[in-house]
């Protein structure tokens, strides 16, 4: 198989990946205004904005490739990003299955009456079953197969190919597609909330913030369908060098609106669970830092060290 052909086959893998999550980050972030949730004993609401944390660095994860991919390396397929888009994806499962066990943890101890032990037990159950599902399984495998086509990986990290124009256009709307679901699952939360009456008790500034996450959310939606709309409008489906330019960036530009909102909101369901506006400037900052680290200041460091 082609390095490009691997390339493409990884992002998708990283799709379906994120579309997994996707329905996890939605319901973290809705979870904190639904009727009964005020109802949940303190630990369990902590658990919650644990959960939400590791999979806002679930997603963070999955998009760093598409990010490295456009910045750092400039769309090219290499040996490098094929492994790094695998090893993120790995290295991502692991707050994922942190977060599936803690909800499942919550739900079980709520529909048992409030039996910790049922719900720790529960949420440790998947949690684990989940690691020996993603990791334990293939750690298995791994002994007997798949050992020359790991070794053929390694060996070509440092390869650089020439990848036909067709081939890097299907890459970028790819990531597009990686990319998109996180942002879907955040605008269905923030439209769907400002219906609900916990909204309305919410302080002026988280209705401010929410509102300026919406609008952020929003732009990364419009710019993530754009290359698609732009290809098929102007270009009539074919492939173009300027075309592939102007997608890539506004591929790349997509995640400054949709870091911004994932930042804004997790500001708006952290002071509400925690009732502390300190602590949701906190986890925001931290957030901020996080995304805007993996997804920019990382690649535009790679890009720097190769000039």
């Amino acid at each position: 198989m082609a390095l490009h052909d691997r390339v493409k086959t990884a992002l998708d893998e990283t799709r379906t990946l994120i579309l997994g999550a996707q329905i996890l980050l939605g319901f973290q972030y809705q979870a904190a205004f639904e009727d009964r949730f005020d109802a949940l004993p303190p630990h369990a609401r902590v658990m919650a904005a644990g959960a939400l944390g590791l999979m806002l660095l679930t997603i963070g994860l999955l998009v760093a490739p598409s990010a490295y991919h456009r910045i750092a390396e400039h769309g090219r397929s290499t040996g490098h990003i094929h492994m790094l888009i695998g090893s993120l994806a790995a290295l991502a499962l692991l707050p994922f299955a942190a977060a599936f066990g803690l909800d499942v943890a919550i739900a079980t101890e709520h529909m048992s009456g409030g039996d910790i032990g049922a719900g720790g037990a529960a949420g440790a159950g998947v949690t684990v079953l989940a690691l020996a599902g993603w990791y334990g399984v293939g750690a298995m495998m791994k002994r007997h197969l798949g050992i020359a086509e790991r070794h053929m990986a390694r060996t070509e990290q440092h390869r650089r190919e020439c990848t036909p124009l067709h081939a890097r256009i299907e890459q970028m709307l790819t990531e597009g597609r990686v990319i998109l679901p996180g942002a879907q699952a955040l605008l269905g939360f923030q439209l769907v909330i400002v219906l609900m009456a916990a909204f309305e008790k919410l302080p002026a500034l988280s209705r401010l913030v929410h509102g300026g996450a919406l609008l952020c959310v929003a732009a990364a939606v419009i710019l993530l369908v754009m290359p698609a709309a732009l290809h098929r409008i102007v270009w009539a489906g074919e492939d173009s060098e300027r075309f592939l330019r102007i997608g890539g960036t506004i591929t790349a530009t997509a995640l400054v609106p949709l870091a911004l909102g994932l930042t804004g909101d997790s500001y708006v369901v952290v002071a509400r669970i925690a009732m502390s506006r300190t602590a949701g400037t906190v986890v925001a900052a931290t957030v901020a830092a996080v995304l805007f680290g993996l997804w920019f200041a990382w690649p535009m460091a790679a890009r720097r060290s190769r000039a």
